[in-house]
């Protein structure tokens, strides 16, 4: 992340403080960011469809036509993995409860975002949102991998079932053979015979308990 250009749209009809957002993110602790600018949210949900790649959504919550809330349950529907930090004028706990339903990670009040405040919250959501995937990759991994597990542990189910009824006929029809009266190179192959079938068991059986064993 550290060489990384964050990529950050803000979403803000006010070009005043799309200005001063500029500044704020100007040479912070030598991060790089990329700023795009959008006034109105419905273009910016738009955007995001169309294949927009951003590290984070920078959001005012009072837009003319629809409010932050609003456009970030837009965006939770086309583009659910990139995370979002609203702004509002004042402090409003129950938007901000309301917020975190829809990908909102963070909630800044704008007069209170001054100096480092705000590119360090971006640097801060951005590198949760890394860790958050990679947590979520890891486990997607772990599941393939235990169905995979799965899916070998039944395919042994399987062969030793399909090779056990096979082999007990020709056990079976080995042994009423072995009783019946014979010359010496019939008895001799019916012998090695049933070593093999008693090999062939054997390994069944460790296959079996291999099995059991994972």
């Amino acid at each position: 992340m550290d060489d990384t250009v964050i990529r950050v749209l803000l979403v803000d009809d006010d070009a005043e403080y799309a200005s001063m957002t500029r500044g704020y993110l100007w040479g912070f602790q030598n991060r790089k960011f990329e700023l795009t600018w959008i006034a109105d949210g419905e273009k910016a949900v738009e955007v995001l469809a169309a294949g927009g790649v951003f590290h984070v959504v920078l959001m005012d919550y009072y837009l003319q036509r629809q409010n932050g809330l609003e456009i970030a349950k837009m965006i939770a529907t086309t583009n659910g993995s990139i995370p979002i930090i609203l702004l509002t004028a004042n402090k409003d706990f129950r938007i901000a409860i309301e917020a975190m339903k829809f990908g909102v990670e963070e909630y800044l009040v704008k007069d209170e975002v001054v100096d480092t405040i705000l590119p360090r919250t971006i640097v801060n959501v951005v590198e949760r949102a890394e860790l958050k995937k990679l947590i979520q990759d890891a486990e997607k991994q772990k599941l393939l991998s235990l169905r995979k597990t799965e899916a070998v542990q039944e395919l042994v189910v399987t062969m030793c079932h399909e090779f056990n009824n096979p082999l007990a006929a020709i056990k079976i029809s080995t042994d009423i053979l072995t009783r019946q009266k014979g010359d010496e190179e019939q008895t001799k192959l019916l012998g090695l015979l049933n070593q093999s079938i008693g090999k062939l068991e054997k390994q069944i059986v460790k296959l079996r308990d291999l099995n059991i064993q994972k």
